[in-house]
């Protein structure tokens, strides 16, 4: 057993490349194991990029108002207590609505040591779609 108090692992700034937007990732398990998970602040108006996983995701929203979308089809409001699972191979975004930041908790399994695919980053139409 191991316990790891907060703050023993330092949070991280979402890497422009993969991300539209102020993004604040704390990761106390990324990538030990065969589990990845995080908890990702969003704020306002910021969201991933395109992208996918190859055993899929669940988010967990905890705080905040956000958005997630699927390709090809439409942008969904997204709420604490709210369960998202995301289909392996679905291509998709996430992030916060354009007026509240949004927290959840992302949770996916890594397959040959990938956890996602990171694709081109979603435009403002499509976020607004």
């Amino acid at each position: 057993m191991k316990i790891n108090p907060p703050g023993s692992t330092p949070s991280a700034q979402g890497p422009a490349e993969y991300f539209t937007g102020t993004v604040r990732i704390d990761c106390p398990f990324c990538g030990s194991g065969n589990l990845s998970a995080a908890t990702v602040t969003f704020e306002p108006g910021a969201r991933t990029a395109w992208h996918t996983h190859p055993l899929g995701q669940t988010l967990l929203v905890t705080s905040g108002l956000g958005r997630v979308g699927r390709w090809g089809g439409y942008v969904e409001e997204i709420r604490p207590g709210d369960t998202v699972w995301i289909e392996p191979g679905e291509k998709h975004w996430h992030g916060a609505s354009p007026d509240c930041a949004m927290t959840h908790i992302a949770i996916c399994e890594m397959k040959d040591g990938k956890a996602v695919d990171w694709m081109e980053h979603v435009t403002d139409e499509e976020y607004r779609a």
